[in-house]
């Protein structure tokens, strides 16, 4: 917590008093409280000109003090928000915010003790652990949950593991409308405490420095993997099923877009502060069926979601998504993230400036010479433009990246001002 020192309220208070031609008889811890975190970022001449111009404007400085408290609550609001949810919002930012996709990464130790991906990913300690690595290390200002988007499906009455060296094994495969009949609606609540409690946990340590994010699986996408049994390089399967049978997938989209909902309704009521909604398979989907089998569940989740938490950041990444840009916009998400493939000017200039956009710097720039990463990062950040950009790259981290580009990936960024 930012301390504010004893001669800037000394100052604070001379000057209101000044402007409000009032004897110092108003809150002071009030002030001081609300005021610290504001003072220590945009300075005491600045908060207090934004202050009085909001005094002046509302004609009513008739010695109540109520107006001024509203002010200085609004103010402090946004400066004591982590920088990712402001600049979502399309607040004033001095630079965009940078986290990395599959940043927690680097956790061989832990690797080598609990070799079961699915034993680390639902232990809460070990969960938290992993999340926090990057945090410890590059001060990110997204902090993203340790875990995998098929995490909910042991709750859905599919089994499935997670192997090294063979990715995603889903034991009984959905084919049928009777095996739809079995997938039961997700309950977060009993089926993943471990998350819940993560979260809780992160929030906590990360103390508003940055944003705590979650995030989940799309129904098409979690519907590939339950369809095809795993990973798949063709899509037979689920387009099979999608021209085929598609009352059969409908129903299972269904199930995941009720259940996808719930969980993320259940992560923000735990602490995540914007959730992350990975689409990854969608882009297999040809415009036309993208429209029918993964936009309408896709804009039910976020209207579902807004009812209840508005001001909720929801962020939708679809890898290779770049002639689908316009209709990921049409779900209603509030960040659409760009890979690598599409430009990021382009991209701007497609989705419009009123959604904010997240990425888009290739991975393969970590694998680079120190100054091309530098070059690639300010390239991405002035094609994005000023303000409503989250800085990241276009995919996940790739094994084996130089640790110290990385580092020199975070310096740069968290050194840009607009």
């Amino acid at each position: 917590m930012l301390k504010v020192r004893t001669r800037n309220v000394l100052k604070i208070e001379t000057i209101i008093s000044y402007y409000m031609m009032r004897p110092l008889h108003y809150d002071r811890k009030m002030v001081c409280l609300q005021m610290r975190t504001t003072i220590a970022l945009k300075g005491i001449e600045t908060l207090l000109f934004s202050l009085y111009s909001s005094w002046e404007k509302s004609k009513e400085n008739t010695g109540n003090y109520d107006l001024l408290r509203t002010v200085v609550e609004q103010k402090a609001t946004t400066a004591s928000e982590p920088l990712l949810l402001n600049a979502v919002r399309g607040q004033d930012v001095e630079r965009p915010p940078v986290w990395l996709m599959r940043q927690a990464g680097s956790y061989q130790i832990i690797c080598e003790k609990y070799p079961s991906f699915r034993e680390r990913s639902e232990n809460v300690d070990l969960v938290v652990e992993i999340s926090l690595q990057p945090w410890n290390v590059f001060q990110p200002d997204g902090v993203i949950l340790f875990s995998d988007i098929l995490t909910p499906l042991s709750g859905m009455n599919i089994p499935f593991d997670i192997v090294k060296g063979k990715g995603p094994i889903i034991f009984d495969p959905i084919a049928t409308a009777a095996d739809v009949d079995q997938v039961r609606e997700f309950s977060p609540e009993e089926s993943v405490p471990y998350v819940g409690e993560a979260l809780t946990i992160l929030q906590k340590e990360v103390d508003n420095k940055a944003a705590v994010l979650g995030f989940v699986g799309a129904p098409f996408t979690l519907a590939s993997y339950v369809v095809e049994g795993g990973s798949s390089k063709n899509f037979t399967k689920i387009k099979r099923l999608a021209f085929s049978q598609p009352k059969v997938l409908h129903s299972l989209l269904q199930k995941f877009a009720t259940s996808m909902t719930k969980y993320i309704l259940y992560q923000a009521d735990n602490g995540a502060q914007a959730v992350q909604i990975f689409d990854s398979w969608a882009t297999e989907l040809s415009p036309v069926d993208f429209e029918e089998f993964s936009l309408p569940y896709l804009k039910q989740i976020v209207d579902a979601v807004k009812q209840t938490h508005p001001d909720l950041p929801l962020i939708l990444y679809a890898s290779g998504s770049g002639g689908l840009l316009e209709r990921l916009a049409l779900t209603g998400v509030d960040v659409v993230s760009l890979d690598w493939t599409v430009d990021m000017a382009e991209g701007r200039r497609r989705l419009g400036h009123d959604i904010a956009v997240q990425g888009n710097v290739d991975p393969g720039v970590l694998f680079g010479s120190k100054d091309f990463i530098t070059n690639r990062i300010h390239d991405t950040v002035r094609k994005a433009g000023k303000g409503k950009h989250i800085l990241n790259l276009g995919h996940g981290i790739k094994v084996g990246t130089p640790e110290e580009n990385v580092a020199h990936f975070f310096e740069v960024a968290k050194a840009i001002r607009y």
